[in-house]
């Protein structure tokens, strides 16, 4: 397998989780790079269903390390209750998982802050999960933020949050909310670095090390391609690097020794959130509704959903490097006949090939549809690509050659075993 870099091709909620599950298996390292606990990765493993925030996915398998990279945002407090529900599933974690000293922390005004000025924004509102990750980055771009390095030395964290404390207490007061306990926060957050303690490390050191040995490591991406701060649909985005290069900032591992770039995306477009979907469709979205489907694994908010948007995908296969794909959810289009597909968009009566670089432009895109036939029948039970009906192998195909890389995988369920190889 090599060194992987794994990024969703939309708008995040392609599927990563199960696909980094897959992937696993000839892996012998499993590294996060970015995000927070505003990212969830549903595996199913076994007979149980896993929806991991801030592990890497690869904690489900025995004889792998997992990685919390550098360029991640950690809350303490939730990363320990997360540790806490895996081992109470069975689930061992100890020399397994590795924290980097160098990722920043995300504290309860962080959460407050978010909340607060997301409430003020009205019908300009993002759709943030709410979870303090956009003020955590901030205060780390100000250079003003709190490290796991910090809270390793009590004492020094203590100083530090007092001083952040008293900071942002005064802009909440200023923003009519109640202000945060310092003794409280400092209490809890000491004590999760105590259970946190054993699996801090220098974590760039230890991948290179790895690196030296031969070991093949997976660089797991959280939310997706049009979710990145750079470039993504701004301001509707996450507040970290989603795309390929994230993997090397958020981790310490150069360029030259990632192999390969594999981007998932779904058989259709969802995402979760404010900004533009130019194939929203009302219908195809109630019908993954009805069946259960496209709910947020952190959040739970029902996705927006639409037809598979082309003109997107290619863009992110431009933007990441990407040399494969994985197309996921295959299955939920099993029922619809025709299927469309967007291949351009219009825009003041000009046709596009690629998106507009302004969010409010990309809202105004009409999309350009071409139809292709439907199968009409289950595909869950496929156990290898020719099994599949000749329509959804076309369709898979098709839409793997508009976004312009290699088709290697396929998903027809949540199980390990209805991922198809090609």
């Amino acid at each position: 397998m090599a060194n992987t870099i794994l990024v969703g091709a939309q708008w995040g909620d392609e599927g990563k989780g199960k696909i980094i599950d897959v992937l696993t298996g000839k892996a012998d390292i499993v590294v996060r790079s970015q995000g927070g606990n505003n990212a969830g990765h549903t595996v199913i493993h076994g007979e149980k269903k896993f929806v991991l925030h801030l592990i890497p996915s690869g904690i489900l398998r025995r004889g792998k390390i997992c990685v919390i990279g550098n360029g991640v945002v950690i809350d303490p407090v939730a990363l320990v209750s997360e540790i806490d529900g895996l081992r109470k599933a069975g689930i061992k974690i100890g020399k397994n998982l590795l924290i980097s000293d160098c990722a920043h922390l995300v504290l309860p005004y962080h959460r407050a802050l978010d909340e607060q000025r997301e409430l003020r924004k009205g019908h300009a509102k993002i759709g943030t999960t709410k979870r303090g990750i956009g003020p955590a980055y901030g205060d780390k771009a100000a250079r003003t933020g709190l490290r796991v390095a910090d809270l390793m030395q009590p004492e020094l964290f203590s100083q530090k949050l007092r001083v952040k404390m008293r900071e942002n207490n005064s802009i909440l007061k200023a923003l009519g909310a109640r202000p945060i306990s310092f003794a409280k926060v400092n209490a809890e957050f000491l004590a999760a670095g105590e259970r946190l303690r054993p699996f801090v490390a220098n974590t760039v050191v230890y991948l290179h090390k790895a690196l030296q040995q031969g070991k093949e490591i997976l660089f797991e991406g959280a939310q997706g391609t049009f979710l990145d701060i750079d470039h993504g649909t701004y301001p509707y985005v996450t507040s970290s690097n989603t795309t390929a290069g994230g993997a090397c900032t958020g981790t310490g591992v150069a360029p030259h020794r990632m192999d390969r770039v594999l981007g998932v995306m779904k058989a259709y477009t969802t995402r979760v959130g404010e900004g533009a979907l130019p194939t929203e469709d009302a219908t195809i979205a109630g019908m993954l509704h009805e069946m259960g489907r496209e709910f947020g694994a952190t959040t739970g908010r029902a996705r927006r959903c639409g037809w598979f948007d082309a003109v997107a995908t290619h863009y992110a296969t431009m933007i990441n490097g990407i040399d494969d794909l994985a197309i996921t959810n295959l299955d939920g289009l099993d029922s619809v006949d025709p299927i469309k597909v967007c291949v351009g968009y219009r825009l003041d009566g000009k046709k596009l090939d690629v998106p507009p670089s302004d969010a409010a432009q990309w809202t105004r895109c009409r999309p350009v549809y071409l139809e292709m036939p439907g199968w009409k029948r289950s595909t869950e039970k496929a156990k290898k690509f020719s099994d599949l009906p000749n329509e959804a192998q076309n369709y898979a195909r098709r839409i793997a050659a508009l976004t312009g890389a290699r088709l290697t995988m396929a998903s027809v369920g949540p199980a390990r075993g209805q991922t198809l190889l090609l």
